[in-house]
């Protein structure tokens, strides 16, 4: 098991599925040990109904999140090489993440986190897609720091 890096900043394609959820899992998995936050290349969708709902399933609360983009996270003030690591939850944020950050030492590692959007039939299946890349995030999680704390 890994130290937990002081912080992590996840990122995906909007900022509305994978990236919010890692976020969301990630706190209640590790609580304040870690600074946590998620961005997107662009922030055009708002938080998916369904990364909402199979994180309510354990305990994650979702509802509040806002999306954000790469370029809005730095209007805010908060810096990419501030952080210790990033995780790209998505190739496009992968090389937008690389491309930010090559003139820092900062870490950029790729999880390769199912898409769920537009999968499925019907909302029972479009939620067994949601729960495969919820888990995935977990299980990624889990192999790499922990359980964290009970």
């Amino acid at each position: 098991m890994e130290p937990l890096p002081q912080s992590i900043l996840f990122c995906c394609d909007h900022n509305s599925v994978r990236s919010p959820m890692a976020e969301g899992i990630t706190k209640k998995l590790y609580g304040t040990e870690a600074y946590i936050q998620s961005a997107g290349v662009k922030s055009d969708l708002d938080i998916d109904g369904f990364a909402v709902a199979v994180c309510q399933e354990i305990d994650v609360e979702l509802s509040r999140h806002r999306s954000r983009s790469f370029d809005e996270m730095e209007d805010w003030g908060d810096d990419l090489s501030s952080f210790d690591l990033i995780i790209a939850l998505s190739p496009a944020s992968q090389r937008r993440a690389l491309e930010l950050t090559r003139h820092s030492h900062l870490q950029v590692e790729y999880w390769p986190i199912l898409d769920p959007t537009g999968l499925g039939e019907g909302r029972e299946d479009r939620l067994v897609s949601y729960r495969q890349a919820r888990d995935q995030i977990m299980a990624r999680l889990t192999q790499r720091w922990g359980l964290g704390k009970p």
